[in-house]
């Protein structure tokens, strides 16, 4: 049987991978093992230091960031509970939002999987309200947060 390839020159090669700039040192290999580990011991620990001032600044940051949310809340009580029942409301009327885009997705089930036009329209429809909603209801929840029901049921 006679080969259908012809002869092909090899693919791969030798690859020396050996440093040329440095001559070889008269380390053993366990020198060269142990120094490779301190060296990597090393990289190690300063990376550590490095993702320990990061966390502090983060840290301090949301600390910062906290205190001013407080006292905003603390200036503004009424309008802080206003805002968390306002959340409230609209995490509402996004479940009933999400209620309605389910029914469509299984409603048009086949449609969606198989026609890019479907879909985009179905994005164009869905997406920026349910993006805009959840961020409002963020931005409320979040200024309202710590406000209780409660005490607005009693300034009533």
């Amino acid at each position: 049987m006679a080969d259908k390839h012809p002869s092909m020159a090899p693919l791969f090669s030798q690859v020396d991978v050996t440093t040329g700039s440095q001559p070889h040192t008269s380390m053993n290999p366990v020198e060269e093992q142990g120094e490779l580990l301190r060296e990597m011991l090393t990289a190690q620990d300063r990376t550590n230091e490095l993702l320990e001032e990061l966390v502090g600044a983060f840290s301090a940051q949301n600390k910062q960031r906290s205190a001013e949310l407080g006292q905003w809340k603390k200036a503004n009580p009424e309008l802080s509970r206003n805002c968390r029942e306002a959340a409230e409301t609209l995490s509402q009327v996004q479940v009933e939002y999400l209620d309605r885009l389910t029914e469509d997705v299984r409603d048009s089930q086949d449609e969606l999987v198989y026609g890019d036009f479907l879909i985009n329209e179905f994005v164009d429809r869905y997406g920026p309200r349910l993006a805009h909603l959840n961020g409002v209801i963020q931005v409320l929840a979040q200024l309202g947060s710590g406000a209780s029901p409660s005490a607005t049921q009693q300034d009533s």
